[in-house]
């Protein structure tokens, strides 16, 4: 991979199908990790017209859920920033992933609004890692393509958030209605 020393040894190309380190092992490393940001981030979106009925919510109240994640994104992104300065983007991906699936594993025991809301916060932390993802990816190319660079790792990562709604959605919560006999709440528990 042709590097221009003159900006810190970043690549000057994008090769997609190559893993050379460090430059496109970490453009597809960053990638991945935004896209399993997403999964995380977006895993409770198909569920919540099963969870408003199972736990008798009103419309404002899962809206309220959607948008204290939301809030949970933006106040881990200006957080991020400066934290990507001092420790590095791959430390913080790490920890992120790692933190923000725990609620998501949690999502079964919810069983209030206010529980729903609080939850969503903490996996709305994950949205955060978009900063990692622009990050790590600037990092690594020179001015000739970072910003092409930077638009396929996010474009991709954001991708997670479409194959998440496919799959919880179209895969794993119809099979587990079937193996829970139609019982949606179980299933989505």
């Amino acid at each position: 991979l042709e590097v221009d020393p003159l900006q810190d040894d970043r690549a000057t190309e994008i090769k997609l199908c190559i893993f050379t380190r460090p430059h496109m092992r970490a453009f597809h490393c960053s990638w991945w990790s935004f896209f399993v940001a997403f999964f995380i981030w977006f895993a409770i979106t198909p569920l919540l017209s099963d969870i408003q009925e199972t736990l008798g919510l009103t419309k404002q109240e899962v809206w309220r859920s959607s948008v204290v994640g939301v809030g949970g994104t933006i106040l881990m992104r200006f957080l991020l920033g400066p934290a990507c300065d001092k420790y590095g983007a791959r430390t913080l991906f790490t920890l992120i992933l790692c933190v923000a699936s725990i609620p998501t594993a949690l999502t079964g025991l919810v069983n209030s609004a206010a529980g729903l809301a609080i939850l969503r916060l903490f996996i709305g932390i994950a949205g955060g890692t978009f900063v990692m993802c622009q990050y790590w990816t600037s990092k690594m190319f020179s001015d000739e393509v970072v910003g092409t660079a930077n638009a396929i790792v996010g474009g991709w990562g954001n991708l997670g958030g479409g194959v998440t709604q496919l799959f919880m959605g179209g895969i794993f919560f119809p099979f587990f209605k079937i193996i829970f006999n139609g019982d949606a709440e179980m299933a989505w528990r």
